[in-house]
Parts: C-alpha cells; sequence; structure tokens
C-alpha cells in the first residue's frame, strides 16, 4: 500500500506572495505609505507614460550602460511606455536584464532580433473580420468588442500594437477611441445577428473604462435576448490590483453587471493576463479575495514568453499560484507574430513540452489549454491539434473547420531557435515559399 508523505508546508512555493512595503526598495518611492500606495489614483496618476521620465527614474538605480540600452529599445518598439509605480516595484533592478517584468514591458536594445519575415501588423487578421469600426466576428457564436485603444500597462508583446496606444516611430496606429457613436455600430451588429451569443469586451483594456460606462455596455448587451455571456478583458488586474480595493464604483459598476446578468440567467465573467508567478503579491490576493467574495468569477489568459514562463517550473509555480487566488487559468497562448519581440517567441515545440510537464500538477479544471492563435484569422486552435510541424523549418499548419473550413493558417517558430538548416533556409528569401509548399504537401496538397 504506497501512501504518499506529507509535503512540508514552507516547500509549497505558491503560497509564498511577496508582503510588506516591498516597494520601498526603489528609491522613487521610498517614502511612499501604504495607503498611498494603495490607491489607485496615486498609481494612476503617477504610472509612467514618457520614455525621458522612466528612464530619469532608475537614475543610480541601474548602470547608464542598461538606459542607454533602453532608449534604444524604445526607439524600435511598436508599443508605448506606460508603467505603474506597482509594476516598477516588482521588477529587480539589481538584474534587470533577466527579470521577466522588465523583460514583458521595457524593452532594450542588445536583446532584439529582426522579425520573422512573415510577420503583418495585424497577424491575427481582426480587422479582416470586422464588419463595423472595433467589433471582430470570427466565431459563428463570440464576436470581439474593441470599446477603447488604451490599456494601463503597454505590453511589448501586444498582438493589437495596430491600434493600442498612440503613434510610435514606427506605427500610426488604427484609432478605437471610446466613442459612443463607435459603440452603437458594434450594439446594433451583434443585435442584429441571433447567432451571436457571447461578447468579449475588451479593447484596449476594460479597466480604463469608467464604472458608468462599464454599465452601459453591460446593460446594452444584456437586453439583447440573445446575448448569453460577457467577458470583461483586462491586463489590469495584474499591473494595478488596487484599482479593485479603492475604486468603488468602477468594482461595483463589475459586480452589479454580474449581478444582473445573473438574474437573466446570462454569465459575466472577467478575464485577466498573469504571465509570471512575480506579478501575484499580497495586494493581489486581497483584490481577488474581494471580487471572490461578490462571486465574480475571474479566469486567465497568459501568453507563452521566452525567458518569462516558458520553463516547466515557471509555468507550473504560476498555474498554482494562480489557483491559489482563486484565478481558473484558462488559456496559454503561443505567442503570436508581434513585430519588435522577436526575442519573446518560443517555439511550438516549448508548447507541447510544457502542457505535457502541467498536466497533472492540480485540479483540470486550473489547468490551462495552450492554444495557437492562427495568423491570418484562424481563430485558438489547440497546440497540439497542427496537421503538420516541421520542427527544421519551423512551419506548422493549421486548420479551422469551424470557423474557416477549407483553409490552411501557417505558424512559424522563431528562426533564431531553428536547427542551423532551417535558419539557413529562412536566410534566402527564395526558399520561403518552397519551405510553405513542403509543408503543404505532407497535407497531400500543392
Amino acid at each position: 500500500m504506497a501512501i504518499k508523505p506529507p509535503v512540508d508546508e514552507s516547500s509549497l512555493e505558491h503560497k509564498h506572495l511577496l508582503e510588506g512595503d516591498f516597494w520601498r526598495r526603489l528609491p522613487a518611492y521610498g517614502q511612499v505609505d501604504e495607503a498611498t500606495f494603495l490607491d489607485h489614483r496615486w498609481q494612476a496618476k503617477n504610472t509612467i507614460t514618457r520614455v525621458d521620465k522612466l528612464l530619469a527614474a532608475l537614475q543610480g538605480v541601474v548602470p547608464e550602460s542598461f538606459i542607454r540600452d533602453a532608449e534604444v529599445g524604445f526607439r524600435s518598439a511598436p508599443m508605448n511606455v506606460r508603467c505603474s509605480p506597482y509594476l516598477l516595484s516588482l521588477i529587480d533592478w539589481n538584474d534587470p536584464y533577466n527579470d521577466p517584468l522588465r523583460i514583458q514591458f521595457l524593452p532594450v536594445g542588445s536583446r532584439l532580433l529582426p522579425d520573422h519575415p512573415k510577420l503583418g501588423l495585424d497577424s491575427l487578421g481582426e480587422q479582416a473580420d470586422a464588419p463595423v469600426p472595433g467589433l471582430t466576428h470570427r466565431y459563428v457564436d463570440k464576436a470581439l468588442f474593441l470599446a477603447l485603444d488604451t490599456c494601463p500597462v503597454y505590453c511589448r508583446f501586444c498582438t493589437r500594437s495596430y491600434a493600442i496606444g498612440g503613434d510610435t516611430e514606427g506605427v500610426e496606429k488604427v484609432s478605437l477611441k471610446a466613442n459612443r457613436d463607435r459603440w452603437s455600430q458594434a450594439f446594433e451588429y451583434i443585435a442584429s445577428r441571433p447567432e451571436l451569443e457571447d461578447i468579449v469586451v475588451s479593447g484596449g483594456d476594460a479597466y480604463q473604462l469608467r464604472g458608468d460606462m462599464i454599465r452601459e455596455i453591460g446593460t446594452r448587451l444584456l437586453a439583447m435576448p440573445n446575448i448569453q455571456r460577457i467577458r470583461f478583458a483586462t491586463k489590469g488586474i495584474a499591473v494595478m490590483p488596487q484599482k479593485i480595493l479603492t475604486d468603488d464604483d468602477w468594482f461595483r459598476a463589475i459586480v452589479d453587471t454580474v449581478k444582473d446578468g445573473r438574474a437573466l440567467h446570462k454569465d459575466v465573467v472577467v478575464h485577466t493576463h498573469f504571465n509570471h508567478p512575480n506579478e501575484i503579491t499580497g495586494i493581489t490576493r486581497l483584490a481577488l479575495n474581494r471580487l471572490f467574495e461578490e462571486g465574480v468569477t475571474v479566469r486567465n489568459q497568459a501568453v507563452l514568453l521566452r525567458g518569462v514562463n516558458d520553463t516547466p517550473a515557471r509555468m507550473g509555480l504560476l498555474i498554482k499560484r494562480l489557483g491559489y487566488i482563486k484565478v481558473h487559468p484558462y488559456y496559454v497562448y503561443v505567442h503570436d507574430l508581434v513585430s519588435g519581440v522577436e526575442d519573446l517567441r518560443t517555439t511550438l515545440q516549448t508548447a507541447l513540452d510544457l502542457e505535457k510537464h502541467v498536466r497533472g500538477s492540480t485540479a483540470g479544471f486550473d489547468t490551462p489549454t495552450f492554444v495557437v492563435d492562427a495568423p491570418g484569422g484562424g481563430g485558438k486552435r489547440n497546440a497540439h491539434s497542427y496537421e503538420v510541424y516541421d520542427r527544421t523549418t519551423g512551419v506548422s499548419i493549421y486548420t479551422a473547420p469551424s470557423v474557416k473550413p477549407g483553409q490552411l493558417f501557417y505558424a512559424f517558430d522563431p528562426i533564431d531557435q531553428l536547427p542551423v538548416a532551417g535558419r539557413e533556409r529562412w536566410a534566402n528569401p527564395a526558399e520561403h515559399e518552397p519551405m510553405l509548399a513542403e509543408a503543404r504537401a505532407q497535407l497531400g496538397l500543392r
């Protein structure tokens, strides 16, 4: 009879959350008391949105060489800078090059790699599937409503760099500002399509909507007989949990919409976005507890990022820690083709290996599905459901019979992670189409 020995409580790392006044480690916030730091208004007011101010805040904290490196990185980035004091205080400035949060939000020139030759600015084809501005209707019963074009933080790897945040040196953005005339077009379309049952309210980020806007969107959607499910999507909980604790108007707007939906037998939930266990602190737990007490379901959608969560240990800890704070791990996305962040992408094989490791480490409902959002508009496909995967060229092919039947969707591993033979072929533009043809040939197609 095999009996597992008890585990030492101290070894359960997922329960060990950063507590105390950790923000004081950064000189810029050394005199900030707890009440001030927990105030969402102070966090928003002191969020840094200019590169020069960010780098000035780091003077004397990091070597001058790092600041010069970051200046080069920002000049090449498709996204603007936006970092809250909370986020900056979580970065290990003694080792900024390897810190998993710095990697996600602050580019450095020395780590940048050339974009993949098959990259496009709107790599997922969201605009091509938009019947009206800011509404993507790709799946039969679900639509993505981009309510606005700002976020509480700008992730380097944002797949909507074609629209989110202001223009950069390299990218002139599509405008999706919070505009009620544009919203009305979206609502009219949604109401006219009886097959639509599920609406994702995103952007941008629902954190940036005022409470009255949350209520307006929720009321309009819940009043439609066809709508059964609404998801409010926000990265904000990961980078500014203080809003959940101290912005009572926004918090009540979410809670009331959830309860209004429940009274109508409709499901309203929050989707958020944690990528690394270091993003989860004691403050995060307080915020999630407040949502949990009100019966709000929160799910997580992570992105698989090189140097951030691409090892079994890091991904496993992230999943366990999410479960500990009552956030259901839902998806892990294989990194999309996004300009300026080839250094963050991993191979498809990395995702396949991670899925094997994490399955069985916790309950099935707290185990995420690893997915590829097929470039060109195929939608989310289980990572392991590829039709073809050539590990030398890094080319994989997916089909989406319930979304766009008969079409093929190509995904691509980062070139620097391929074997020498694959890197050499991608270095020759004349080899690009033959590599795709070879992949098709494995399907019996020319």
